[in-house]
């Protein structure tokens, strides 16, 4: 591993899965409701927090939708528990796609979190830095009650953290994901867990999409 990702591998926490193993980030709504479930598999630690990678074709999938990730990209969880973000290795459209969330945590040796609507995103097709589906964001906070004092936090997240990713300093640089993405390519032998099936019947209008969407 690279000076950049200054990596700190802790196989033998109780919390954590044995780098090299294969999981599900599991996300949901505030209001409990299914969400996005990312096949990935853990790589390790280092002073921002957790990565997990997910290669070229593994499996997204949310009630009503699913689809293949097509390149590989990696996702750091922040101890903070405040977003997610996700950096693609091969990207068409996006290099990077933070979502802000909720109360990310391990959870089973796995991060579980509340996807929380609005997302921090840098396309490379012409779009720039911006910070996407705030009518998402607008409507959900009416029909799910979000608390005046998350709102007022997580508005102030989301622009901090395009910010952050404008300035590109590290975890927000290439060269922090990109050595990640380097120690995923080691692991291209690793199975991917057991599928999740959700009921065909559920309407998936609304629900936004995961930084491997992106």
């Amino acid at each position: 591993m690279t000076d950049a990702a200054d990596a700190q591998f802790h196989p033998n926490r109780p919390d954590r899965p044995v780098v090299g193993a294969a999981l599900q980030f599991r996300w949901r709504k505030w209001d409990g409701g299914a969400h996005w479930v990312n096949d990935c598999i853990y790589l390790g630690s280092d002073r921002w927090g957790d990565w997990v990678g997910q290669p070229d074709g593994w499996r997204n999938v949310r009630p009503g939708l699913e689809f293949l990730a097509d390149g590989p990209n990696v996702t750091l969880v922040p101890p903070s528990g405040d977003y997610a973000m996700t950096v693609h290795g091969s990207p068409r459209r996006v290099r990077i796609y933070i979502d802000v969330a909720w109360d990310v945590r391990w959870v089973d040796r796995e991060p579980r979190g509340i996807d929380m609507d609005l997302d921090v995103v840098k396309a490379i097709d012409g779009r720039g830095l911006f910070i996407d589906d705030r009518d998402e964001w607008d409507d959900h906070r009416v029909a799910y009650g979000y608390p005046a004092d998350v709102v007022e936090t997580l508005e102030a997240l989301a622009l901090d953290l395009e910010q952050r990713v404008a300035a590109g300093h590290a975890p927000f640089d290439d060269a922090t994901p990109d050595a990640w993405l380097t120690r995923l390519a080691e692991y291209d032998a690793v199975a991917p867990p057991p599928p999740v099936f959700f009921p065909a019947a559920v309407d998936a209008a609304g629900l936004g999409g995961p930084g491997t969407a992106a």
